[in-house]
Parts: structure tokens; sequence; C-alpha cells
């Protein structure tokens, strides 16, 4: 299944917790980050693929209409700087393709997927290096996700599950790469997906592994020894989670009261306590975890 619309599934649920109101300020927030080359901008105020992506979710999560002609100009201008395009950005391009009412063909995305490819790590996975030894969840989880997008299986789905069972960590969860062998929340949650999605074994324990990262005020750490909980690994714990079918049964108000303390009506979302900015990333991490609350 396509990983874009798993979580699209459930951040389209936001807005009842949301309200009309305050639904209507994130849709004026994120249109306000449009760029005039035609897709949206960064922290810095640059038209950037990782950000379109993530405006595009947050658009389709509030069922607002894409302005589709600017996006498939801005896409298919970067198309054709497909070969500078890093490892991420490729990806994106590919996740923001599959959001069009009229997608490309396979062939017309062959580009994109041979850049793609171009990243596949020695050991079967996929890395943000080219021509790495070793792959990383991180970077397994947006290949895997940018082919299923768009309907299409990953390549030597054996190479990818040996690379993930290289970054299980006994006894807890995954490590991002073998380079920093710490697991911590993101990367787990991405490892759980993709083992969902490839029918992989999932250790009975790991949802009590989660649950230890998880802070009195609500939110999830990145990892058990972090010093505040964040947006990013409390959206993607709660999507793991309810992937696994646990329960966090009890604890959804202090969760709900995590996640408003991070929005603004401005109607934009901090990643975290220390975050003065606002962004359009952390934007769908709120109504990803909102969504999953609403359940």
């Amino acid at each position: 299944m396509s990983l874009r619309l798993e979580m699209l599934q459930v951040a389209r649920l936001a807005p009842s917790i949301l309200g009309e109101e305050a639904s209507g300020l994130v849709r004026d927030f994120v249109f306000s980050q449009e760029h005039p080359d035609g897709g949206f901008h960064d922290r810095d105020g640059t038209a950037d693929l990782y950000y379109t992506s993530f405006a595009i979710d947050c658009l389709t999560a509030l069922q607002s209409d894409l302005p589709e002609e600017g996006l498939r100009n801005f896409l298919d201008r970067k198309k054709e700087q497909i070969g500078e395009l890093d490892f991420v950005h490729a990806c994106c391009l590919a996740r923001c393709y599959s959001a069009l009412t009229k997608q490309p063909s396979t062939a017309e995305m062959a580009p994109v997927f041979e850049r793609i490819e171009s990243f596949r790590s020695e050991d079967g996975g996929y890395n943000q290096i080219e021509d790495a030894e070793t792959g990383s969840a991180y970077a397994c989880f947006l290949a895997y996700g940018a082919r299923a997008d768009h309907g299409l299986k990953v390549e030597n789905e054996e190479g990818l599950a040996a690379c993930l069972d290289s970054l299980q960590v006994e006894g807890a969860g995954w490590a991002n790469d073998v380079e920093l062998p710490v697991p911590n929340v993101p990367s787990t949650a991405a490892a759980i997906t993709l083992c969902r999605n490839l029918r992989l074994p999932i250790p009975e324990s790991i949802g009590d592994w989660m649950f230890e990262s998880f802070h009195p005020t609500g939110g999830f750490l990145a990892f058990p020894l972090a010093p505040l909980p964040d947006l990013l690994s409390t959206a993607v714990a709660l999507h793991a989670l309810d992937g696994l079918q646990i329960s966090f049964d009890g604890k959804e108000e202090v969760m709900l009261d995590f996640i408003d303390s991070l929005w603004t009506a401005a109607g934009g979302f901090h990643g975290s306590w220390e975050d003065d900015d606002l962004d359009i990333e952390y934007t769908y991490y709120g109504l990803l975890a909102l969504g999953h609350l609403a359940l």
C-alpha cells in the first residue's frame, strides 16, 4: 500500500478535532507558504521539494484543492534537473507527482526512479549517500514509499529486509544506521511501517520499548534520554503503534494538550517547545498526530 495514502487516511481525521475555524487557519498558513515558482518554500523562503511534499499532504488532509498547474510546472522543472537532486529530494519529487490528478506515466517517471536506485547501498538497503556500504532506516522508508506511491514494488525486497535486520538493536528498537547504533523512535517507527508492509517479523516487546520514550507531558521523545518531546517523534510513534494495533488509551488527553501547546493561531505547528519557527513539515505532523487521536 502507498505509505503516503496510509498516513493521509489518518491525517484527514484531524479537522474533527481542530474544528472548522482552526482547520481554516491551518489551510491559510499552508497557502501562505506557496512560492511564486509553483512549489512551497522552506524556512529560508526557497521553493523546496521536501517542504512542497508536506504542503501537498497538508492540503490533501484538509480536503483543499491543490494548485496543480503551478505544482506540475515546478515539478517538471525539478525533473529536468534530476541528476542534480540528492536522494531525499528525488524521493520527494516522486511523492509529489503521485499526488497530482494526472500522474506521469511509468516511462516518464523512469529517470526519477533511476536516480533513487543510484543510492542503493551494498547491503541491499538505501542510503542518502551514494555508493554507501550500508543503508539507513530513513532512506529505506523514503525509497520504499516513493515506489509504493506509484504502485511499484521495491526491487530486491530481500536486500531491504536484510538492511533493516542489521539496524535492529536487540531488546530495543531500530537505529537509523550502523555508524551510530542507537535505537530511536523515528527510525523505529519507519522500520515498523516497512516491516508491516514487507510482512517481516516485529518483536512483541516493541510497544513497551516505544512507550519508554513517552513523556509525562504527552509527547514522545526521539529516544528515551532525550531532553524534550517533539512533534515528529510523537506523530510517527502514534502511527507505528496504531499500525501494530497497540492501544494508547488513557493517554489521549495529555497528548492532545501537548500537541495544542505547539499550535498557534497563525495556523502552523512548532516542532518542539524550543522551536521558535513554524513550518509546513511540522504542521503535517501535527495533523497526523491529531488524526490518530481522533480514531
